[in-house]
């Protein structure tokens, strides 16, 4: 019931094609983390800028030029892989096709591990934003911050469609409300009543060290800057993702999405960043770094966004900022979902290439990827709590992953434009080609030179982290994947006829401690294959039992023959194990069938009542070749009401119990 509730009822197969997104819902889907990126992007480039004081605050139109131009050659180069690798595998499928397998590994691994933290920091950002515009929030931040992750999984276990719909509205109110407020304060600006930030009239002491920079010292400085910025490329890959989830045409309508995306992005992102520079706002790391403040210990800094909107809109009462607040809190916190969209799919494509556990393949009672959903909430849900829902702390570790997979898969898209231009004869489609190589060559270029920068300015501070994590996850895949080559190697039949070859014999065993009901029942069944051999087995652990059950054997004049192992030491498992295997020695090439008689309980305490020799039995048999292992189950009562009761909620289950075993066959075995 509490199921059906949260993800609703499930869904057909036939059904997967009514999930296909239109445009305008493929956008809020993929694309929110972009375009939510330009409520901390430009406050990242601050924090490091001041870290120096305000001296060096003047190069922030120069790195903010900078990350829209990146932006817009990483835009067109995935344009070019939209076209060219429509089946969903984005920078994977490139890098494995192009650059082979060990390489998509890599991006698949360093993906893998961006969208953890893509889920991570928007999250704690969107907290970051509640909390500025409800300063009393800030003790509950990391429960906040969980609760949204809960809440994301519940939404997106309904499937994306539902997803996308609960999206949509967010995600354009947060779009038109930070036009609108980038519209109104440049208006502002231009007609002579620049909008000033609350922060504006406050300094900011350089940290130690920091205040007079020159040369080498200064470019890292900047450098650090930029790459810090350039969160606002974060999620751009998750389109090239995430193409199968698009109307037909796929390729054309996720084309048409990035190219949306990207002009939203690049002009939010430049207009928060100049609003910024013209309201003159002043952040920290530490508040107590800003000069002029009376108690700086209990001073919660307001996020950039929150700043600008308080200065245009008239003051941190006005509707205005808390229509941006709610807003941007909304699209942080819904931006995590180009994760749990980008996160499943990519798994999902791994699973089915082997080299992530199948359970990650198969989709849910909605259609979604639920295995993969999960996983991405549990690892999110961890770094929150481990980093206390901390954006500063978490940013270390982000997008390093997401500029390794622009670089490799920009890289195999040039040797994807060569290989075509190799056969191509057509002079228009040469120069298409030419083209969008000169296209995906400039983005190698590039993005190879911001993941230098980034490792460079970042490891130390954390980066080194997602760079283990990435790496053990690419250990980790390598390893299923042998693993998976090697069963498959081991169950392919190499001689049909030798494998297919009938045993010599059938011996058959039905294990019994009294004679009862299921006892009978396990006998008769046993009886009815019309095996070579068959006998009743016991383990001896006191005379008195044996004695009463071979006086039992006898007035009921059971015809199978019973035999007694003796167990000076109590043990059940180990005599009946080492009594199949001298069986299996004898006779190699017989097949040994042991029956075991259970009764099935119904309530959960009711398995508390007894022990669960039958269960370790059972297991250890299965590793005897040679040997199979057949459970006859006996239904109690309770278990005919709890069977009624599971039709009418299906999902529960129940697990069979050994019938009546003797009180004494709990010594050892079941310790």
């Amino acid at each position: 019931m509490l199921k059906r509730l949260v993800i609703g009822r499930a869904r057909r197969s036939e059904e997967l094609g009514e999930t296909l997104l239109p445009k305008r819902l493929a956008l809020p889907i993929f694309a929110s983390d972009p375009l939510s990126s330009v409520a901390y992007a430009t406050q990242e480039i601050l924090l490091v800028l001041t870290l120096g004081g305000l001296a060096y605050l003047h190069f922030t139109p120069w790195i903010a030029a900078s990350v829209v131009a990146l932006m817009t050659v990483v835009v067109l180069s995935y344009r070019q892989v939209v076209r060219a690798y429509p089946s969903g595998g984005g920078s994977y499928e490139v890098a494995s096709t192009n650059l082979g397998p060990s390489a998509g590994l890599v991006v698949a691994a360093s993906l893998l591990v961006d969208y953890v933290m893509t889920v991570a920091v928007s999250v704690a950002s969107g907290v970051d934003n509640i909390i500025s515009a409800v300063p009393a929030l800030a003790g509950y931040r990391v429960l906040m911050a969980l609760g949204f992750v809960a809440l994301l999984t519940a939404m997106n276990l309904r499937g994306v469609r539902e997803s996308g719909r609960l999206f949509a509205a967010p995600t354009y109110l947060f779009i038109g409300g930070v036009l609108i407020m980038v519209g109104t304060g440049l208006l502002r600006y231009l007609l002579g009543d620049a909008p000033v930030a609350e922060s504006a009239k406050y300094g900011i002491t350089p940290e130690e060290g920091d205040a007079d920079l020159a040369g080498l010292a200064l470019l890292m400085l900047v450098l650090r800057a930029f790459s810090s910025g350039c969160t606002a490329l974060t999620g751009v890959e998750a389109i090239s993702n995430g193409v199968p989830a698009f109307r037909k045409p796929k390729p054309k309508n996720a084309a048409t999405t990035m190219a949306a995306m990207g002009i939203v992005a690049i002009t939010m992102f430049a207009g928060v960043t100049t609003l910024a520079i013209v309201a003159k706002v002043h952040i920290a790391e530490d508040a107590c770094r800003l000069t002029g403040l009376a108690d700086c210990e209990g001073y919660t800094q307001r996020t950039v966004i929150a700043q600008l909107a308080a200065a245009v809109f008239g003051g941190s009462n006005s509707i205005g900022f808390y229509y941006i607040q709610a807003a941007t809190a909304l699209i942080l916190i819904l931006a995590a979902n180009t994760a749990f969209n980008g996160f499943p799919l990519l798994s999902s494509i791994l699973a089915q290439h082997r080299y992530l556990p199948r359970q990650l393949h198969n989709r849910g009672d909605r259609l979604a990827f639920s295995n993969g959903i999960l996983a991405l909430a549990i690892a999110a849900g961890l770094l929150l709590y481990g980093y206390k829902a901390n954006v500063t702390s978490l940013i270390h570790l982000y997008i390093l992953g997401v500029f390794t997979s622009f670089t490799f898969s920009q890289s195999g898209m040039v040797r994807h434009w060569n290989r075509e231009l190799r056969t191509e004869t057509d002079p228009t489609l040469r120069r298409r080609h030419q083209l969008a190589r000169t296209i995906n060559a400039t983005g190698a270029l590039v993005t190879g030179l911001v993941l230098v920068i980034v490792l460079a300015t970042k490891f130390t501070q954390g980066a080194w982290l997602a760079v283990l994590a990435g790496i053990l996850l690419w250990l980790m895949m390598r390893s299923i994947r042998r693993h998976y080559d090697h069963t498959a190697a081991e169950l392919a039949v190499t001689d049909a006829r030798a494998e297919s070859m009938l045993p010599s014999r059938v011996q058959m065993i039905v294990l019994v401690s009294t004679v009862h009901k299921p006892t009978l029942r396990a006998l008769a069944y046993a009886r009815a294959f019309r095996p070579d051999h068959l006998e009743a087995l016991t383990v001896a652990v006191d005379r008195e039992s044996i004695a009463a059950l071979r006086k039992q054997w006898d007035d009921y004049e059971i015809e199978v023959p019973l035999k007694v192992l003796e167990s000076p030491y109590r043990e059940i498992t180990k005599p009946v194990v080492e009594y199949v295997r001298s069986i299996r020695r004898a006779g190699p090439r017989d097949v040994v069938a042991v029956f075991i008689p259970e009764y099935v309980v119904g309530h959960w305490w009711e398995h508390l009542l007894h022990n669960q020799s039958a269960l370790w039995l059972k297991s250890r048999l299965l590793f005897t070749p040679g040997v199979t292992v057949t459970s006859v189950p006996w239904q109690l009562s309770s278990a005919a009401i709890a069977d009624h009761a599971a039709a009418r909620a299906p999902g529960s289950v129940r697990r069979g119990e050994p019938p009546n075993p003797p009180e004494h066959a709990a010594s050892r075995d079941s310790r």
